[in-house]
Order: structure tokens, then C-alpha cells, then sequence
């Protein structure tokens, strides 16, 4: 079991989890435009972060 490859899926899956979020928060007009910032930047850091682990990643035996 490669430990790279399920923690960039799990950071994938947290980077998903707040832009969904963020989406859905802008959708529906939320008052809070800095936290909305925060969460989408953090998703976006996570979500491509845990991309690059999971492609970056070889497959061992």
C-alpha cells in the first residue's frame, strides 16, 4: 500500500470537499467574501497538490 498515493487521494477528496463549498456559499450569496476566499484558495492548493501526488507517484510491487 503506497502511503503517497492514498494521502494525495484524501487531499484530492479535501480539495473537492471546499471548493464544492465555496461554490455553493458564492451560489446562495454569502456575507462572508474573506472566508470564501480562504476555503476556495486552500481547496485549490489541496486539490492540486493532491493531483500532482497521485500522478507523480510510481507504483511499487
Amino acid at each position: 500500500m503506497n502511503i503517497k498515493r492514498v494521502f494525495g487521494a484524501v487531499l484530492t477528496i479535501l480539495g473537492i470537499i471546499g471548493l464544492i463549498y465555496t461554490g455553493s456559499q458564492v451560489i446562495n450569496k454569502s456575507e462572508g467574501y474573506t472566508t470564501l476566499m480562504v476555503v476556495g484558495i486552500i481547496g485549490l492548493i489541496f486539490f492540486f497538490s493532491g493531483i500532482g501526488l497521485v500522478k507523480n507517484t510510481k507504483d511499487e510491487a
